[in-house]
């Protein structure tokens, strides 16, 4: 009370104002005008230069753990069918089939949750540590599948027990993409990341690749009696020794350099002003509602045509065009490994040419040889049969290979893995996990086997305006992080050519802002040098 008693009898002096000023009075002499900032330029130390054996040991070991997470993941729709049987009442071949498929979209369910939590954990401690967490949790879920007792054993608490068993894998699941394809990015040079990003889908297709191997190896050697009675468990108890394998290359890769560069730099106040640290939900989702939307109508398009080819086409053989358990498994097993080969292609053209081109090709051949490619899978042939699986398998291949490096760059390095885990796990549940369910019940209520390719036109449909609206992003900084590259040649190259490069936008970049320098006669910098902003 009485410092205000005072400020009231001595109020602070008034500046001093002009008789001309448009108040009637203006300043005796005007006070200096702050100085215009702008964005500094980029040198050569604020270029990440990558070590080729710390990059190979990061891909290298993401590659593998999310192979054999896929492999856990995979191998439940390989026995979706003998799953309907052991697993719900009725006991019959074709018994229990959509409850089965409805256990896989259960699993879909949980995995916004896993994204939105392991989301939030990875841009807080790290990449590395994350996809530990959830090799962990995927591993020890999938065995826990090979010990359940069944529905004759124990009735209903079987189904129980395995919808369980399916969210524990649909909730790590969800950290593990994301995380994958975020860590993987952010390590890849830039001119790169189309390729090296590529190689994770193609060790998820490969993952799924001998997960129809191991079923269809233990059909022929066991029988469907054998099968039937114990010889499915043994594909979801090999998950405990490939957790294994998959987690010590997970624990021997390094944190992602970008994440890393965004950690020192919180650490570092001098620093912390251009450097954003991990953000809330509710702040990504403000601030990035748009280009979560546009992402999740592309993972929409691109997993509707691989879920069917990977999780439900062996489905749809077995229950709809009359193949055999192992018929319908062995068929799609050439499929995936050729679409593996070709992910990498696919995503080395998008360095060349840019992801929204390769994008579109996949959404194109969906649209146009969709319908066509299930009408060759409704002669029955064998050699009809490949030949659709080979169309969408190619639709495939132009569709996935290029999200793991599209998808991370549509956002800032602090909030990279939240803002993945919401978009990519929502965009999945709602309807790539669901298209085995969604396509048989439409089959189910039509009579109309070419339901599925209906659906997948209009998903590609949707896709394709989505990918019109994406900004492109081949060869440029990842938003929020610095140029990276190969060698330091390169990086003294691109700094001195960074005047006329399109690609680098100073506005994207943590670069601290500085006074531009003065037009009056006979000054420079309107700061003092122990002010200067500090570098990143």
């Amino acid at each position: 009370m009485r410092e205000a008693q005072m400020l009231k009898d001595n109020p602070p002096a008034a500046h001093p104002v002009a008789p001309d000023s448009p108040a009637g009075k203006s300043p005796a002499k005007s006070s200096p005008r702050l100085p215009r900032l702008r964005r500094r330029r980029l040198r050569v130390d604020d270029v990440t230069v990558v070590q080729r054996p710390m990059l190979r040991r990061a891909v290298g070991g993401t590659v593998v753990g999310n192979g054999m997470e896929w492999f856990d993941f995979g191998i439940y729709g390989y026995l979706a069918v003998t799953m309907g049987q052991l697993f719900f009442a009725g006991g019959q071949e074709g018994d229990g089939l959509l409850g089965s498929l409805a256990v896989f979209a259960a699993s879909f369910v949980v995995r916004p949750l896993g994204g939105l939590y392991f989301g939030r954990l990875g841009d807080r401690i790290g990449r590395q540590k994350t996809l530990a967490l959830t090799m962990i949790a995927m591993a020890a879920s999938t065995f826990a599948i090979g010990l359940l007792p069944t529905y004759l054993a124990v009735g209903g608490w079987a189904t129980v027990l395995l919808v369980l068993c399916r969210l524990v894998q649909g909730f790590s699941t969800g950290g593990e993409y994301a995380g994958a394809t975020t860590f993987v990015s952010e390590y890849a040079p830039d001119k790169r990341r189309g390729f090296l990003a590529s190689l994770l889908d193609t060790g998820s297709y490969l993952g799924f690749a001998l997960g129809a191997a191991v079923v269809s190896g233990l059909q022929i050697l066991l029988g469907s009696d054998a099968m039937l009675e114990w010889g499915w468990r043994l594909p979801f108890l090999l998950a405990g020794p490939l957790g294994l394998v998959g987690l010590y290359f997970r624990l021997k890769i390094e944190e992602s350099p970008a994440f890393q560069a965004a950690q020192d730099a919180q650490e570092d106040k001098t620093k912390a002003a251009v450097a954003e640290g991990p953000k809330t939900y509710r702040q990504i989702i403000a601030g990035s509602w748009r280009p979560i939307l546009l992402a999740m109508l592309v993972v929409a398009a691109a997993n509707t045509v691989g879920y069917t080819l990977t999780s439900y086409m062996p489905t749809y053989l077995q229950d709809t065009m009359g193949y055999d358990a192992f018929q319908g498994t062995l068929l799609t097993i050439p499929v995936l490994v050729l679409l593996s080969a070709a992910i990498p292609f696919a995503g080395k053209l998008s360095d060349k040419v840019g992801r929204r081109p390769v994008l579109m090709t996949g959404s194109g051949i969906t649209l146009v040889l969709g319908v066509p490619a299930f009408m060759l899978i409704g002669l029955g042939e064998i050699w009809a049969t490949l030949l659709g699986l080979a169309i969408l398998g190619t639709a495939t291949a132009f569709y996935v290979s290029i999200l793991a490096s599209a998808l991370p760059a549509m956002f800032p390095t602090a909030s990279r893995y939240g803002s993945m885990g919401i978009a990519y796990n929502f965009a999945v549940a709602i309807f790539g996990g669901t298209t085995p369910l969604i396509t048989q019940a439409l089959i189910d209520a039509t009579g109309n086997t070419l339901m599925p390719a209906y659906y997948l036109v209009a998903m590609s449909l949707l896709g394709l305006v989505a990918i019109w609206r994406m900004p492109e992003s081949s060869c440029r900084p990842m938003p929020g992080s610095m140029p990276s590259v190969d060698t330091q040649a390169e990086a003294r190259e691109l700094v001195a050519g960074q005047d006329g490069n399109p690609l680098l936008g100073p506005e994207h970049m943590p670069l601290e802002r500085i006074p531009e320098p003065s037009t009056e006669p006979g000054k420079g910098l309107q700061t003092h040098p122990a002010k200067q902003p500090a570098r990143v």
